[in-house]
C-alpha cells in the first residue's frame, strides 16, 4: 500500500528503507481523540458524545490491549472523510463513512516507529541507485513477512463477494494480522486511517475501506502490508466481485493485461540488469494492448513506464516490489479531498498487482509468492505469458512452482 507516491515524494517509501528498526513505545498514556464535526452516531437512540479521557490506553487505537477486534466504540459511530463541496468525480465511486482507527494491542505486537504519531522516522537512502543489499538473517524475517501478508491477503480476498464492505474486508484483514503477531503497515502510515488500501474500479490506489457495498462486477485492488519483527511484507491482488463470470470483456482484458506484463517484468530480474528497464517491458506491452500505464506514481523508487531515470544496477540480496497500475483508457489522476484515493481522471478502471521480490546470485523470487492453499485466479490460468502461479526464476522457486501447478491448475 504504502509504496505509490508522487516522484517529488519517492524518498519517503515504505520498502525501500526496509528498516529492522521498530518502534519501542513509551510508557506514557495514548488515547483516542473523536473529532464531534466528523462522527456520526449510527443507533436510533440519543448516544452521550464519548469522553476520551474515559477510554482504556492500553493499545495502539485507544482501545483494550488485551483485544484485537472491534471495540464497541466502534460499532456505534462511523466517521465522514474530508471533502469538498462540489469535488467533480471521475467515475461512480464515491467516499463513504469511515469507521474509526482499529485496535493493536501494543503490549503483544511490535509496532512500526511511525504507528502512535503517523511519522515514519527511518528514511531511505537520498538516491534511488544507493540500495541496500539484505544479510541472510535479515531475507530470512523478510520471508517471514512476505509469507505472513500473503496468507492475510489469501485469507481476505476469499470473502470478497457482492454486498460485502470494504470495511468488513479491512476487520479481516486487521485482525488476520494482529492473529499472526504483526503490525498491518498502513494503519496510521501518513496518518492514513485503516489497515489496508481497497481500490474499487476507477481507483488508482490508496482506496479507504468504508461502508460502500461491493457491486457484482466491480473489480477491485485488495493492497496488504505486514510488517513484522522489523520488516514489511507488500504484496496486492486483484479479484472480480461476483468471480469470472461477472466480469465484462473490457475488465477481463484489462486484468489479464495487468497481470502478464506484470510477470513479464518480473522475469526480466537478475542481478546485473538496470532497474529502470523494467517501465520499458511494462509499458509496451500495456499499449500494444491498448491500455495505459500510470505515470504519476512509483513503486519504491521503481518507475513503471519507459524512463532514462537512474536507478541503479539489480543486485544479488536486493529488496524491491513491482507494482504496475493499468489503466482501460487514459492514465491521468484526480486525489480526492481525503488526500489518498486517487482514481483515474475519465472514470476508467484501473488495475495492479504486486510481490516483494528477493534477488538471488541465480534470479528472483517472491517473498509474497502464492502457497498451495491460494486460489487460482483465471489470469493465472489462462496467461499466455506465464501459466498458473508465478513464483520466481531461481531453480528453487521454478521447483516449488511446478508442484503448485500441477495440483492447482489441474483442479480448475
Amino acid at each position: 500500500m504504502v509504496s505509490l507516491y508522487s516522484k517529488a515524494a519517492v524518498a519517503v517509501a515504505l520498502l525501500a528503507a526496509a528498516s529492522a528498526t521498530a518502534f519501542v513505545p513509551s510508557s506514557s498514556s495514548r488515547r483516542v481523540s473523536v473529532d464531534p464535526v466528523q462522527v456520526l452516531y449510527m443507533n436510533k437512540k440519543k448516544k452521550q458524545r464519548p469522553n476520551a479521557n474515559n477510554l482504556s490506553n492500553k493499545g495502539f487505537g485507544g482501545g483494550s490491549a488485551s483485544s484485537a477486534t472491534s471495540s464497541s466504540l466502534e460499532s456505534d459511530i462511523l466517521i465522514r472523510p474530508k471533502t469538498t463541496p462540489n469535488f467533480q468525480y471521475a467515475g461512480s465511486i464515491r467516499p463513504g463513512l469511515q469507521s474509526p482507527k482499529r485496535i493493536v494491542p501494543s503490549d503483544k505486537i511490535k509496532l512500526p516507529d511511525y504507528a502512535l504519531d503517523g511519522q515514519p522516522k527511518n528514511r531511505p537512502a537520498l538516491f534511488p541507485w544507493v540500495i541496500e543489499t539484505k544479510k541472510p538473517e535479515e531475507i530470512e524475517k523478510m520471508r517471514a513477512s512476505g509469507r505472513c501478508a500473503r496468507e492475510v491477503l489469501d485469507l481476505a480476498g476469499r470473502e470478497i463477494r457482492p454486498g460485502i464492505t470494504t470495511d468488513e474486508i479491512d476487520r479481516i484483514v486487521h485482525e488476520a494480522t494482529i492473529a499472526r503477531g504483526a503490525y498491518p503497515s498502513p494503519l496510521n502510515y501518513h496518518n492514513f486511517p485503516k489497515s489496508c488500501c481497497t481500490s474499487v474500479n476507477e481507483v488508482i490506489c490508496h482506496g479507504i475501506p468504508d461502508d460502500r457495498q461491493l457491486q457484482e462486477g466491480d473489480i477491485i485492488n485488495l493492497d496488504i502490508t505486514c510488517y513484522l519483527d522489523g520488516y514489511h511484507g507488500d504484496c496486492s491482488e486483484m479479484f472480480v466481485v461476483g468471480g469470472e463470470a461477472a466480469a465484462d470483456p473490457v475488465a477481463k482484458r484489462l486484468l489479464q493485461t495487468t497481470y502478464d506484463c506484470w510477470v513479464k517484468a518480473m522475469n526480466f530480474v537478475k542481478p546485473g540488469n538496470d532497474y529502470k528497464d523494467i517501465g520499458a517491458i511494462i509499458e509496451d506491452h500495456v499499449t500494444e494492448e491498448g491500455f495505459s500505464s500510470v505515470k504519476s506514481f512509483c513503486g519504491h523508487d521503481i518507475l513503471h513506464y519507459r524512463n532514462s531515470e537512474p536507478a541503479g544496477k539489480m543486485a544479488a540480496g536486493h529488496t524491491f516490489t513491482i507494482e504496475p497500475m493499468i489503466c482501460e483508457n487514459g492514465a491521468s489522476y484526480l486525489m480526492w479531498p481525503d488526500d489518498w484515493t486517487a482514481t483515474t481522471k475519465d472514470g476508467g478502471r484501473s488495475a495492479q498487482f504486486e510481490h516483494t521480490l528477493l534477488i538471488t546470485p541465480d534470479g528472483v523470487e517472491a517473498l509474497t509468492g502464492k502457497i498451495d492453499t491460494s486460489p487460482v485466479q483465471f489470469w493465472e490460468r489462462d496467461s499466455k505469458i506465464h501459466k498458473g502461479f508465478w513464483l520466481g526464476t531461481t531453480p528453487s522457486a521454478k521447483e516449488l512452482e511446478k508442484g503448485l501447478n500441477s495440483n492447482l491448475i489441474n483442479s480448475t
